[in-house]
């Protein structure tokens, strides 16, 4: 089940005061107060008194243009827009380039228990920067037991039963060059738009379990050149035992795919049995994923010049 995320402001300023030059100015009891979306939001038209757009979920950002725009009004008419925001359960005001909130801001901050802070950095560069935090700490995050591999640069997640040869498979292509990033269980991360981010847990990070062997550790077994923190899932392998009633796809022509997190991933069914070499069968689907994603279909290719050549031939014996 997926549950939304939240984001505290006292654990954004925990975490990021000196990346993001952030330091709390006034509100101390509103630090609890929660982000639920990665999104910032810089109040223009609601200082200029239209209040519709304001979204409570996000943090809003006050720049220069924002601060330079309140010092136009009178100081009953920036109390009164302020009070109308503040009657929004925002998470909190940030004012970026070092600029000082008027008074009216801490005094209705104050009252609704709204904590104001303050960047040096500019409102372009800090924006940027919080974004791509929030965009991660708040992203969609699910757990897949499977194994994930860095394999021609592309992030390949094998699936299956126990047992099925997952971790085996897997250490056949560390051997050939490929990297490792988890063994087991892979935590993904859905980034905007829809980018899955897959990583191993920090407890059983660049460890590998081989029956009959134990637990090893990769990164010290084959250094760290044989391993990456995290990859973009772009294709998954499915290794499943061989069935000798089931019809598998001989030509290539069907495109599956599996939803994780609301993204569809290219899905390709792989049986296992005796004789056939896993490893180099997944490195030959890792560069055909490439060549698709460069626009050649070799399948499509061969079925088009079957279909032409019979095309010639029936035209032929009507003539």
């Amino acid at each position: 089940m997926l549950v939304q995320k939240c984001l505290t402001i006292r654990e954004l300023v925990n975490e990021q005061a000196e990346r993001l030059q952030l330091k709390v100015l006034n509100g101390d009891e509103g630090l609890d107060r929660k982000i639920t979306s990665p999104r910032i939001q810089k109040p223009g038209l609601a200082l200029a008194g239209y209040f519709a757009q304001i979204r409570a979920e996000r943090v809003q950002v006050l720049g220069s243009t924002e601060v330079s725009f309140m010092d136009t009004l009178s100081s009953e008419r920036r109390q009164e827009v302020l009070e109308a925001i503040c009657q929004i359960p925002i998470s909190c005001f940030i004012l970026t380039k070092s600029m000082l909130p008027p008074p009216e801001l801490i005094s209705v901050g104050n009252k609704y228990k709204i904590p104001i802070l303050q960047s040096s950095l500019q409102s372009s560069i800090f924006i940027r920067q919080i974004s791509t935090y929030m965009e991660e700490k708040l992203a969609l995050e699910t757990s897949i037991h499977g194994v994930l591999m860095d394999i021609y640069g592309r992030g390949v997640l094998l699936l299956g039963k126990s047992s099925i040869g997952k971790s085996e498979c897997a250490l056949d292509l560390i051997v050939r060059g490929h990297r490792l990033i988890s063994d087991d269980m892979v935590n993904i991360k859905l980034l905007p738009p829809d980018v899955l981010i897959g990583s191993g847990p920090e407890m059983i990070r660049y460890h590998m379990e081989l029956r009959g062997l134990g637990i090893i550790n990769i990164k010290d077994l084959f250094g760290v050149a044989a391993v990456r923190y995290r990859k973009k899932i772009e294709l998954a392998v499915v290794m499943e035992e061989w069935k000798k009633e089931y019809e598998y796809d001989r030509l290539g022509l069907k495109e599956s795919t599996v939803n994780i997190l609301g993204v569809e991933v290219p899905l390709i069914k792989m049986p296992v049995a005796p004789g056939r070499n896993m490893a180099i069968i997944i490195e030959v689907a890792a560069r055909n994923q490439l060549l698709k994603e460069s626009g050649y279909y070799s399948a499509r290719d061969f079925d088009q010049k079957v279909i032409d050549i019979l095309s010639k031939k029936s035209k032929a014996k009507l003539i």
